[in-house]
């Protein structure tokens, strides 16, 4: 709604223009991880700048239930403010789907990487090519993310079609059955989360066929693996962006790249 240099400035503004018709609100301050840009308020400092704020807004402040909530944070050397929006938990009730895998992602970690992959969800078409019991498929759709899923497994895809049905999410065409090497259309983003060789042992040659099929049908992908695929990666002409490691618990680590 505001940004500003001074956060006098956000709070003169907010107090002049936020129009509240009688309902009640808060003022949150909120914390980002930037080390160079003060982002991490202790308690105390939070609740003072929140006062500074607050106490400007015409209207009546309610700490638990209010009506409307607003959020202020440090952002790019700036204050940033605007009304707050939290995240929903549709991926808690997931964690209950029928069919699971031991070795499948969490739900919590599926719902990071299709953050990732689909940062605004607005005209962006996706694909899981290998999507197993459809976890990413699960987390992308309770999202509003226009996506659908492939498996060479047919118990793999009839697993993710029931776990989609039994939420209610897509339909029976939302997962095919067969080869990413064969897929023809063009998707913006691929989410790929690689076969696991405790499961299943991939070649090399494989895993460059499979790469160089995600560069063919996707212009970007995300993609999560247990083994070492800088090489077959880079060399089906990704660039990787950015990466980090996920543990499941003490048995195995995952990679997750972003590519470009």
């Amino acid at each position: 709604m505001r940004e500003s240099d001074e956060l006098a400035e956000l709070a003169e503004w907010a107090g002049e223009n936020v129009e509240l018709d009688g309902r009640t609100f808060k003022v949150s301050a909120i914390d980002n991880d930037d080390p160079e840009d003060q982002g991490r308020f202790d308690y105390a400092l939070k609740r003072e700048l929140e006062r500074e704020v607050g106490f400007r807004i015409r209207g009546r402040a309610d700490m638990r239930a209010p009506e409307r909530e607003f959020g202020f944070a440090r952002h790019g050397g700036r204050w940033v403010f605007g009304e707050l929006r939290r995240g929903n938990t549709d991926w808690m009730k997931h964690r209950d789907q029928p069919r699971q895998y031991s070795t499948a992602l969490s739900n919590r970690v599926a719902r990071s990487v299709v953050n990732i992959a689909v940062p605004r969800a607005a005209g962006v078409r996706a694909i899981d090519p290998c999507c197993g019991i459809g976890t990413v498929l699960l987390e992308a759709m309770s999202l509003g993310i226009n996506i659908v899923g492939r498996d060479v497994n047919p118990l793999a895809a009839l697993g993710a079609r029931e776990n989609l049905a039994y939420y209610g999410y897509g339909s029976p065409s939302s997962v095919t059955l067969g080869d990413m090497r064969e897929i023809e259309e063009r998707y913006d983003v691929a989410i790929i989360d690689m076969p696991y060789n405790l499961c299943s042992v991939l070649s090399d040659s494989e895993k460059t066929e499979m790469m160089r099929s995600a560069r063919r049908f996707a212009s970007r992908a995300v993609i999560v693996t247990i083994e070492e695929m800088d090489p077959f990666v880079r060399g089906a002409g990704f660039e990787i962006t950015d990466r980090c490691t996920v543990n499941k618990g003490n048995r195995f680590s995952r990679q997750v790249l972003v590519c470009e």
